[in-house]
C-alpha cells in the first residue's frame, strides 16, 4: 500500500476535511449528552421554580425568549453572548481574509 506524500494537496484537504467532521461530531455527541443529563437531573432531583432565557440570532434578526422569575437576567445574558460572539465572528473573519 502506497500513502501519498504530505505535500499532497488533495490528501492533505481530505485530511482536514475529516478531522474537523470527526472533532464537529465528537463535540455535538458531548454537548447532547450533557443537555440530556441536566435535563433528567433536573427532573429528578430539582425543587422550586426553574427559569430559561435564550437568543437565536437569525440573520441580521435577533429571537430573545425567557421564561421563569430569572428570565429577564437569563435573556440579558444571552443577548450580550450573542453580541460577543457576532464581533469575534467579525474580528476573526477580517484576520483570515488577510492572510489569503
Amino acid at each position: 500500500m502506497v500513502f501519498p506524500d504530505s505535500e499532497d494537496e488533495e490528501y492533505v484537504k481530505n485530511g482536514w476535511i475529516k478531522r474537523f467532521l470527526t472533532l464537529f461530531f465528537i463535540g455535538f455527541f458531548i454537548i447532547l449528552v450533557g443537555i440530556i443529563i441536566m435535563i433528567v437531573a433536573a427532573l429528578l432531583f430539582g425543587e422550586g421554580t426553574g427559569s430559561i432565557g435564550g437568543f437565536i440570532l437569525i440573520g441580521p434578526i435577533p429571537i430573545v425568549f425567557g421564561a421563569g422569575p430569572e428570565a429577564t437576567w437569563l435573556a440579558l445574558f444571552a443577548i450580550i453572548l450573542g453580541i460577543l460572539c457576532t464581533v469575534l465572528f467579525f474580528i476573526l473573519r477580517r484576520k483570515s481574509s488577510k492572510h489569503v
